[in-house]
């Protein structure tokens, strides 16, 4: 058993923990920002492969990532459901690099006008509010600690460090190819939405929660502003109607901006005693649970 220093709460971080916990290690979570603080609490959540490479190995964490969820899904406490809903074009697609991750993907023929060609899947829709509850009670019923810790490099004590920090990772690892890829979105009332939806371009989605629907976005890279743009909030709402009318006149709730660690590549290795663990992407939630099968693997060699 060793004892083993996470940095950063966020979906990642959480995960990782989790599965360190239950391989019998000891394990402190120590985080600038609280599970509900940050980066993580902003997404959408729905499980899609987005800004994130190599393909090969996004599939293989996204597969068994979606295995573990469809577990999850029997569990309201987890606020994992699974959800179809239909991905749009305005051009023909081939199906998606990502395709072995799902176990069925069909072709979509009943399309919004303007497009062109489209599929359907089932996939899960994770209500970011009460997942990260639920993982963090289960980092403390198995025994580990979550700390605030405003660290200005990676700790020292214990046995080995697993660096989750995300964004944080120029810092903590000298890391500067990880940039803010901003994502803005408007939560707005749910009123009977069931299905959600997606459209590449912009990008724009709809994603229906048990009390609210998240509509987004943007896909601004370098951008560190977290203050939401009134004219974007527009924008976004008019983008998302044309593949979904029934959100138009939706009662506003809130606005919220996100900050995507995006890196040329996830790193997940190990270097002597640290393992890292970041630069997710737009894909945190969806690769979380294969990453951290291979992020405990890797504490245990």
């Amino acid at each position: 058993m060793a004892r083993v220093n996470v940095v950063g709460a966020g979906v990642v971080g959480l995960t990782c923990a989790i599965r360190l916990l239950e391989s019998g290690h000891r394990v402190d979570v120590l985080a600038r920002d609280l599970p509900l603080e940050t980066t993580s609490s902003v997404a959408a959540a729905i499980w899609y492969p987005y800004r994130a490479l190599p393909q090969d190995r996004v599939t293989a964490w996204s597969g068994a990532s979606y295995a573990e969820f469809v577990g999850l899904a029997g569990d309201r406490e987890t606020g994992v459901r699974m959800v179809t809903g239909t991905e749009v074009f305005t051009t023909r697609k081939a199906e998606p690099w990502w395709r072995a991750a799902v176990p069925s993907l069909d072709r979509e023929t009943s399309l919004p006008p303007g497009f062109v060609d489209g599929w359907t899947f089932t996939t899960p829709v994770v209500e970011m509010p009460l997942y990260l509850r639920w993982l963090a009670e289960r980092v403390e019923e198995l025994g580990g600690t979550i700390t605030r810790m405003n660290l200005q490099a990676l700790p020292t004590g214990g046995d080995l460090v697993v660096n989750c920090a995300g964004l944080g990772a120029r810092h903590l690892a000298s890391d500067k190819s990880v940039v803010p890829v901003r994502g803005q979105v408007v939560v707005v009332e749910q009123r009977g939405i069931e299905r959600w939806a997606i459209d590449d371009d912009g990008p724009t989605y709809v994603v229906p929660r048990s009390r609210d629907v998240v509509i987004g976005g943007t896909s601004d890279e370098g951008d560190w502003s977290r203050t939401p743009s009134p004219g974007t909030a527009r924008e976004i709402l008019a983008r998302a109607a044309r593949i979904m009318p029934e959100i138009e006149g939706a009662k506003v709730l809130r606005h919220k901006v996100g900050l995507r660690p995006v890196r040329p590549a996830v790193r997940v290795e190990r270097v002597g005693r640290v393992v890292h663990c970041y630069g997710h992407g737009g894909a945190g939630v969806t690769m979380s649970w294969g990453c951290a099968d291979e992020v405990a693997d890797l504490v245990n060699a």
